[in-house]
């Protein structure tokens, strides 16, 4: 069934892509004929485990990409970061010219799948359907914009234009704003801002999107026999971190755009975690009150004002503390929301125009609630902004991670029709 749509999907864009000028139709047929090379590709960078902290394996995919870029005559370099962060870098390539407007590619390198974590390699399910770690966030969308790219150089529609491409390496988990400067800075000297996080279906790209924070909660109490546990005691730290953790949910559970999720819990006698490889140790027995306990999470939001809202409210619910316990909780800034805006849905009715060109339908502006934080928010205030252009699928940061086949090359043809009209 999924291949009877995919040639009826192909045979729409003949029969009323009757917009497209004759070099678009030339592109969409490249896209189509450099598919498999173009598969190829994702199956090599999707075996290399390229983890935010497996540094080697971030800048083994970074060298493969940097490849591409050379032979497609853009300028390559690495950007290094200081050890102190411990991130492997970015990867940029640059081309500079007169036409159009200059465009700002946004990719990642790294995946949430450390390398302590089973490989799930590329596999082919069927004709529709591809898994493995990283298929679609984002390493389908970092290997689209490769192809689109090759599609459009192919008939020579690369001559004169100014893009940069940013591929970081350390999207999943950031370095933090030293990690996002050098970014930031090559994107307020472009007009356009495009990121390629995982798409929502061929009908819908983001406008808007919540932004990221992480918070520590830390938890003491007095330790001993847990026959004295509720008495001289009190409640000890696991108590208390799930009197906290239970009172998140129910005060701020409810408030659209808003979500927090402890991520990693710990409790015992004694806490040790490693900020380094995001391991924690613990020590404790079943007949001894805990007297540690931590919750390290994040906080997603949609503008600074619903952030810092949350944060208050928090800190008030960590303040009640139960009897002989005392914690305290701490908020560090990630990654900011990308708030919709004019600009950004002008940029929509762009591929929009293009997709019902194609013969593909309309496109909508997707809800900014459903999108976590990506990197494409960190230049938000100062480009006009689209994300959601990569690969579609489902599962992303999970071993059930996929990626549609089928609405691949559709997509990648899109992309480089939207290029290739903003570099006009």
């Amino acid at each position: 069934m999924k291949k009877i749509v995919y040639l009826l999907l192909v045979l729409s864009n003949s029969l009323f892509g009757q917009s497209l000028s004759k070099p678009e139709k030339s592109v969409i047929q490249t896209v189509q004929t450099q598919l498999p090379e173009t598969l190829q590709l994702l199956e090599k960078v999707v075996n290399i485990n390229s983890g935010t902290l497996n540094k080697e394996g971030v800048r083994t995919v970074g060298k493969l990409m940097s490849d591409e870029f050379d032979k497609l005559g853009f300028k390559t370099e690495w950007v290094t970061l200081p050890d102190s962060l411990n991130r492997a870098g970015h990867l940029v390539a640059t081309r500079q010219g007169k036409k159009g407007k200059k465009l700002f590619l946004i990719g990642h390198l790294d995946t949430v799948f450390e390398k302590s974590l089973p490989m799930e390699p590329f596999t082919r399910v069927n004709d529709s359907t591809a898994t493995g770690q990283g298929v679609n966030d984002m390493k389908g969308g970092d290997v689209l914009i490769i192809a689109a790219l090759k599609a459009l150089q192919a008939q020579k529609l690369l001559d004169d234009t100014s893009i940069t491409i940013y591929f970081t390496g350390d999207e999943e988990s950031s370095g933090g704003s030293e990690s996002r400067r050098d970014f930031i800075e090559r994107a307020k000297r472009c007009d356009v801002a495009l990121a390629f996080e995982t798409a929502q279906g061929l009908h819908s790209v983001t406008t808007g999107r919540r932004g990221s924070s992480s918070w520590t909660l830390n938890v003491k109490a007095r330790s001993g026999h847990s026959s004295r546990v509720f008495s001289d005691l009190g409640y000890g730290a696991i108590y208390e971190a799930s009197r906290i953790l239970n009172e998140f949910r129910r005060a701020l559970g409810q408030e659209q755009n808003l979500t927090f999720n402890p991520g990693l819990m710990v409790g015992g006698s004694e806490v040790h975690y490693d900020d380094k490889t995001a391991k924690a140790e613990t020590v404790g027995k079943t007949n001894i009150v805990a007297g540690s306990a931590l919750v390290k999470g994040d906080l997603r939001f949609l503008g600074e004002a619903q952030k810092e809202n949350a944060r208050a409210r928090m800190r008030e619910i960590v303040d009640k503390s139960l009897p002989l316990t005392k914690a305290t909780i701490s908020f560090s800034d990630g990654i900011p929301s990308m708030e919709p805006s004019a600009a950004n849905d002008e940029l929509r009715k762009v591929v929009d125009r293009i997709s019902q060109d194609m013969g593909l339908g309309p496109v909508q502006a997707g809800d900014p609630g459903s999108r976590g934080a990506g990197d494409v928010s960190f230049v938000a205030q100062y480009v006009p902004c689209l994300d959601g252009l990569g690969a579609s699928g489902k599962g992303a940061h999970s071993i059930e991670e996929s990626m549609n086949l089928t609405e691949y090359p559709l997509l990648i043809q899109r992309t480089a029709l939207l290029i290739y009209r903003l570099t006009r």
